[in-house]
């Protein structure tokens, strides 16, 4: 299932969620395994990762940046693929998208896109289904403590 899904037909940056990491194991089970895929006519990509309940809500966070016009960097952190989103590039002037994964590859991919209006709206609607199909069922009262939602 798709978490966010940018494409204007040559080019592509999406991030799809497969499944719970570990399903009923407490500490882990709201962890989700996913994947960032990139696609052009030059280069296309794949890089494996995990999401934390927390990167769902600060991309949740992003989106309003987005729309408010700023850019946004996301999962910007030692473990994850650091996902850079500018609404306008002014070089392409269009929206363009930098991931770098500096933590494992040392890989770095930068996507101009020509998007249609209303793609922010449109990744909102993937984040919402995202979230219903793998609700957060686990609270982290403090670092390493964990127990089930009630």
């Amino acid at each position: 299932m798709e978490l966010i899904s940018l494409s204007d037909g040559d080019n592509s940056f999406r991030v799809r969620v497969l499944g719970r990491r570990s399903p009923g194991v407490l500490h882990l089970h709201g962890l989700l395994d996913a994947e960032v895929l990139i696609t052009s006519s030059f280069v296309s990509g794949r890089l494996a990762t995990a999401l934390r309940p927390s990167d769902l809500e600060s991309w949740a966070r992003a989106l309003d940046r987005l729309s408010a016009g700023q850019d946004i960097c996301w999962r910007d952190d030692d473990h994850s693929p650091e996902i850079r989103i500018q609404p306008y590039n002014e070089e392409h002037e269009t929206v363009a998208v930098r991931v770098e994964d500096l933590g494992s590859s040392c890989v770095s991919v930068f996507i101009p896109l020509c998007l249609e209006e209303g793609w922010i709206d449109e990744q909102r609607r993937l984040l919402a289904r995202v979230r219903q199909e793998w609700p957060s069922e686990v609270l982290e009262r403090s670092w390493g403590v964990y127990e089930w939602r009630r």
